[in-house]
């Protein structure tokens, strides 16, 4: 199955989660590649005036044309490289960043095709070693993992979205349809947080106290009232159906019943 691509471009400060930007993947209508549309989300917030602290993101869009345009527009930008990306420690010849000596605390190299970037050897809890570069040759360890820490916000987001908002379950086939709800939903997540800075609340909190009012109101003022089973069941004249549904509800009546009283 095929599902919806998302590109999202997000502001956080370690704690909030303010989507700023989104693109929605689909090369084979439009042609445009993921890279692309990083490229088209930085170029909207350049014009728009944004100057990030410093800009994360994930090793998939660390390519040389996306590092040159970030240098282009002045900013600082931390990002995961892989490990056999091309570097050149003393101009000793390019070789692949995990056979270079790198400090955790970070060495500077020479990217292929990019200039001077720093690098951080980091050695996950799982065992697994990652390579983090920016282009800041004077950021310390500490602002290093600052920065690691505020780019899970990404990841959490994309948990609230499907979590919070519902963004996955639009019951609709259209494209155009699927995109309204996708925009719909954002600005629903937007609100959300909006309402949670101002409040001091999480999620969970928030969306529960939503349900909770919308209950209250409800039962103090019902404008329906859903008919009873056998109020139902005397719309249908056939009686071998009648009885047959309403041995199916009594049956899953007796076992909710059961599952509550275990």
């Amino acid at each position: 199955m095929h599902g919806i691509n998302l590109i999202t471009l997000i502001w956080t400060n370690g704690d909030r989660h303010i989507p700023c930007d989104y693109r929605i993947y689909n090369k084979a209508k439009d042609g445009l590649t993921k890279n692309d549309h990083f490229r088209a989300m930085l170029a909207a917030a350049k014009q728009r005036g944004f100057v990030p602290e410093c800009l994360c993101f994930d090793s998939w869009y660390a390519s040389l044309e996306n590092l040159k345009a970030i240098r282009g527009y002045g900013w600082r930008w931390l990002t995961r490289l892989a490990a056999n990306r091309q570097v050149s420690k003393d101009y000793s010849g390019n070789r692949p960043v995990n056979t270079v000596p790198i400090e955790s605390t970070g060495t500077i190299v020479h990217l292929k095709g990019y200039g001077l970037i720093l690098v951080f050897k980091v050695d996950t809890p799982k065992g697994d070693i990652e390579y983090w570069a920016t282009n800041d040759l004077h950021m310390d360890e500490l602002t290093r993992l600052k920065y690691t820490e505020w780019s899970w916000a990404i990841e959490e987001y994309q948990r609230g979205i499907k979590q919070f908002v519902g963004i996955e379950r639009a019951q609709v086939q259209l494209t155009r349809t699927q995109s309204n709800h996708i925009g719909l939903a954002l600005r629903a997540f937007l609100r959300i947080e909006h309402h949670c800075y101002h409040t001091g609340t999480r999620w969970f909190e928030a969306k529960l106290s939503l349900v909770r009012k919308a209950v209250r109101d409800y039962l103090a003022q019902r404008l329906y009232t859903l008919q009873t089973t056998a109020q139902l069941l005397a719309f249908i004249k056939n009686e071998n159906l009648r009885r047959r549904i309403h041995r199916v509800l009594k049956t899953r009546h007796m076992s909710a019943k059961i599952k509550c009283t275990m």
